[in-house]
């Protein structure tokens, strides 16, 4: 269908690279086309500019193999790092908040390794402040609720569901489902809106999907991996240049100040990626603004693309298809939803306790606009007027369907609840729609029960020479930042050796085209552990509080 438009491909590159800075006119690659189809050549083309793209570009250039190219559907780079404008301070300038990624999870304990993205923030100089989850206020449909014995018990029941994770991976017994393992350890929440909310402080609201929808022991792995070796500090991001400054700022060490290296290509969607010759170079179709087309042809591809995206397109995107332990695995995961509802409301009326940062509803149904932020905190934006509610899951995909002002009337008949009929309307109001968003369909990913660490290599895994890396394919930081960091780290390491020779280093990754047992000793580095503190199961899975403190709440 793309033929007729072939012939204007060259053309078309013409017009809408950007010329090569000065400072890398010495970067040798082969910026050349294939004069029968316009093709432009490549060794690696990236898929997707996130983290997990940028860091593996970075690696390759460190690592001196320059001939690469970085293909990203939007106008920048970042990916589910996006900042936007929203609101206004009382000089008109607009506050930058964040749609999505918003906290660096963990930092360093105890003299420990460092959050590879603590490292990072602190390198670029990211404004940011530790979110204290201690500060919180209840509610519920009649006010203010002072009722906590519920978080002291949720705590009880997580340490035991803890410990049975690791009896389950020493055992190589069945897993079962976060809701399987509560109910176990004796926690219900059925028939209890604060029992609900305890839970989905606890849980939900870390995980974008619910206990029942939760491995119990990827999801303790998941915790443990963060929490336990980087520190329980959440650090919230509030710079004005946006979360993904960070990520510029690597960029901008092998692409220029102004990112204007030209083998960055922004605002180009891919529509298919054929593999069909495995002696020939993998074609690659992308599509433009005002509706031109291009196209790549590259030795290896590194595909970044979230789950959520692969999901939705891959029986389309790929010729032929990936092999069915490949979509198998793929569809086997789940992409978790989290939506940020920003309303900003008169400075001068705010209604809520300025001392406080955070505002649990415990509403009649689960998850309907359960946690309120505050940023009129005096360690975040002072004096902004600005609120966010947090929704996720099924409660995401709802809000996703009704416009504007149905889910701020909803909003605010919550908040009339919470604080009182005489509160304002806001002034600015803005949510972004992740569940129908077409580059990421979704926010972060979360493994099912049942899923085992063979299903997991093989979302990992290659396909010859497509390379898959996110946040998706880690498996112990999945749904983090970080995990899409590592992940990204690894493949550009392992392509840089395949292309240096280094056949060891280079290997492809471990597939499973049958999904057997896992025996404990294939918890390794080739089957993408890489946590190995997690293999002491005897002593059951690190006694961890959790992420929130919950049972120290005042």
């Amino acid at each position: 269908m793309f033929s007729p438009l072939w012939l204007n491909t060259v053309a078309f590159f013409l017009r809408v690279v950007r010329s090569t800075p000065v400072a890398h006119a010495q970067v040798k690659r082969t910026d050349a086309f294939n004069q029968e189809n316009g093709c432009r050549q490549t060794e690696v083309a990236i898929l997707g500019a996130g983290v997990a793209g940028v860091i593996a570009a970075k690696i390759l250039s460190d690592s001196g193999h320059s001939d690469f190219v970085i293909i990203e559907a939007n106008d920048d780079i970042g990916g589910r790092l996006a900042p936007i404008a929203f609101g206004q301070d009382g000089n008109g300038s607009q506050y930058i908040v964040e749609r999505g990624a918003n906290w660096v999870h963990g930092t360093s304990a105890n003299g420990g390794p460092e959050n590879p993205i603590f490292q990072l923030a602190n390198k670029h100089n990211l404004t940011n402040h530790v979110s204290n989850f201690l500060s919180l206020s209840l509610y519920d449909g009649a006010g203010p609720i002072v009722d906590r014995e519920y978080f002291e018990e949720f705590e009880a029941a997580w340490h035991n569901v803890e410990y049975e994770a690791g009896r389950l991976l020493s055992t190589q017994s069945e897993d079962r489902s976060m809701r399987a393992a509560l109910r176990k350890a004796g926690w219900d929440n059925r028939g209890d809106p604060l029992r609900v909310a305890t839970e989905w402080f606890a849980m939900d609201w870390e995980l974008a999907s619910t206990a029942e929808e939760t491995s119990q022991l990827f999801g303790t792995i998941n915790f443990n991996s963060t929490w336990y070796q980087y520190s329980e500090d959440n650090l919230f991001v509030l710079d004005q240049r946006g979360y993904v400054e960070f990520l510029r700022g690597e960029a901008r060490e092998f692409l220029g100040e102004n990112l204007d290296d030209d083998r960055l290509l922004l605002s180009h969607r891919v529509l298919n990626i054929n593999h069909t010759d495995p002696d020939a170079k993998i074609n690659i179709r992308t599509s433009g603004d005002e509706n031109q087309y291009a196209c790549f042809e590259a030795d290896h591809v590194i595909n970044t693309f979230s789950l959520g995206v692969l999901q939705h397109d891959m029986s389309t995107m790929f010729v032929p298809e990936l092999p069915e332990w490949k979509t198998t695995a793929i569809n086997t995961m789940t992409m978790g939803i989290y939506t940020k509802i920003f309303l900003q409301f008169p400075p001068e009326k705010v209604f809520w306790d300025k001392s406080k940062e955070f505002f649990l509803y415990a509403s009649d149904q689960r998850g309907r606009y359960p946690a309120f932020q505050s940023l009129d905190h005096a360690d975040f934006h002072p004096g902004s007027g600005i609120l966010f509610v947090t929704v996720v899951g099924d409660e995401s995909i709802r809000v996703d369907q009704l416009d504007d002002d149905q889910v701020k009337a909803e909003v605010m008949d919550v908040l009339r609840q919470m604080f009182g009929d005489e509160i304002p309307d806001p002034t600015d109001f803005y949510f972004p729609r992740w569940s129908t968003t077409d580059w990421a369909y979704g926010s972060y990913s979360n493994v099912p029960p049942g899923m085992s660490l063979k299903q997991h290599q093989n979302v990992r895994a290659n396909v010859d020479r497509i390379w898959f890396a996110g946040e998706h394919t880690s498996t112990n930081y999945f749904g983090f930042l970080h995990g899409a960091y590592f992940e990204g780290k690894i493949v550009g390491e392992t392509l840089a050796a395949r292309l240096d020779g280094d056949e060891e280093g280079g290997k492809d990754y471990v597939f499973y085209e049958e999904v057997k047992g896992t025996q404990p000793d294939e918890y390794d580095e080739d089957n993408g552990w890489l946590y190995d503190s997690l293999k002491q199961p005897q002593a059951g899975m690190r006694g961890r509080r959790m992420k929130r403190s919950i049972a120290s709440l005042p």
